[in-house]
């Protein structure tokens, strides 16, 4: 953890805000140095967070102001903002620090939560004060509500996220495209519905994102990456209600962290009415909405502010648990019925094993189900797998995806055809079952 990286794109235009703005990071930077040093750290954290309390008091006063001098026409909405912040946030995250004597586990939870909301409501909440987030959704109708969600979605990844995001499916059911971490919010509406949603991060997104907001590199996600994705999380679906008059999100009532496993069992107990997955630059990205009456029964833990902080350590344990349980992902791709199921046989057992007949069904597939390694037949009809692997090369969102030949061919002259695409190596069809299975093998241990 080093510091919050103030950039220019968060200034609003209102000289007095953004310098109010400015001194929040500042604090925030001055907390996260004080909560390094094991001395009089009770002291200086106590003393650091009152100074935070009274800034972002007198702050919201002034930009509440504003909001009214300038007939903000979301000023109720953005002052709910402020004050469940100022009244229900951040005291519940001081009683936990009194409770836990101020260990850094809880001071690192503190800065996680503020350094998220902070964040997130400075580069939507306030920007939309002065419309540079683009105009809200009024009325739309129903036929069109998805159209608007995915334009909302979009827009929200870039303000927040800092990503471009493009759909790539209307219908995700759980589908595994890597490490991801699931936050789950279950909101109550006024008439006693229930909406349950969750939001679905590839790791990298994560590691990117907070590694920018915190200007530090992180290599794996840890409990200060969980606490800020989490309020990152409910400022996004705060900003989807304020947008969306369809999502009437009017009170959270239940908030987890759920793995990939927990994800398909919620999906087969509640098949989300709305699904859709994005990629960005930095990875895949899913939003699911239930909207159904109250859910009976639990697969997993709510987080509250009493059990925060062992809820993300005993989350990222399972998450650990998990991912070493789960099975690497290959995706053979070949137009004979014969080889695909010579590899079947061979490899289904230890892999989790994705087919395709043609090259263009294989792109599909891997931008959807992103394989650990592609084993691609050189000789194809229509396209070949050296032009495969040039689309593959091409497309950002897969580029790095390893791909592996399966050939007939083993000249000089084929190999030399796709050498400057960097395929991870060749494996001939006349080849024994024992050494495939063992140069697959190999493959995975050293990217272990």
């Amino acid at each position: 953890m080093s510091h919050i990286a103030w950039d220019e794109s968060y200034n609003i235009g209102v000289d007095f805000i953004d310098k109010e703005h400015q001194v929040l990071f500042s604090t925030m930077n001055k907390l996260m140095s004080l909560s390094e040093r094991e001395e009089k750290r009770e002291y200086v954290c106590r003393e650091g967070i009152k100074y935070l309390k009274n800034h972002t008091g007198e702050h919201f006063e002034h930009e509440e102001k504003y909001m009214q001098s300038i007939n903000y026409e979301d000023y109720e909405i953005h002052k709910h903002l402020h004050d469940d912040f100022r009244y229900k946030t951040v005291p519940a995250l001081e009683e936990e620090l009194e409770e836990s004597q101020y260990s850094p586990d809880s001071i690192r939870h503190f800065l996680g939560v503020c350094i998220g909301w902070i964040i997130s409501h400075t580069m939507t909440e306030d920007q939309a004060i002065v419309g540079k987030t683009g105009s809200k959704w009024g009325d739309i109708p129903r036929e069109k509500e998805k159209d608007a969600l995915e334009a909302t979605i979009i827009q929200l990844v870039q303000e927040m996220f800092q990503l471009k995001a493009k759909l790539i499916s209307g219908q995700y059911a759980g589908e595994d495209f890597g490490k991801v971490f699931c936050c789950r919010m279950i909101y109550s509406g006024e008439n006693k519905e229930c909406w349950q949603i969750t939001l679905v991060f590839e790791d990298r997104i994560l590691l990117k994102t907070i590694s920018n907001i915190l200007n530090t590199e992180y290599p794996k996600v840890d409990d200060m990456v969980l606490n800020v994705t989490r309020y990152l999380a409910r400022q996004f679906l705060e900003q989807i209600r304020e947008r969306i008059p369809a999502f009437d999100l009017m009170t959270l009532e239940d908030e987890s962290l759920l793995t990939h496993e927990q994800l398909l069992k919620a999906f087969e107990r509640e098949h989300p009415s709305c699904s859709l997955l994005f990629s960005t630059e930095a990875g895949y990205f899913a939003f699911s909405a239930v909207s159904a009456e109250p859910l009976s029964g639990k697969i997993v833990s709510e987080i509250n502010s009493q059990n925060a902080m062992n809820a993300v350590k005993d989350y990222l344990v399972k998450e650990i648990k998990e991912q070493e349980k789960r099975k690497y992902k290959i995706l053979v791709v070949d137009d004979s019925e014969f080889m695909l199921g010579r590899m079947r046989q061979l490899l289904a057992d230890k892999y989790d094993l994705l087919e395709s007949d043609s090259s263009i069904s294989a792109i599909k597939m891997i931008a959807l189900n992103r394989p650990d390694l592609v084993l691609l037949d050189y000789e194809m009809p229509i396209c070949d797998g050296k032009q495969a692997l040039e689309m593959i090369r091409s497309d950002k969102d897969i580029a790095d995806i390893p791909v592996m030949f399966l050939t007939g061919r083993g000249d000089k002259e084929s190999v030399k055809n796709v050498k400057a695409l960097k395929p991870e190596g060749y494996l001939l069809k006349t080849m024994p079952d024992d050494f495939i299975m063992k140069t697959v093998d190999g493959f995975f241990e050293n990217k272990k």
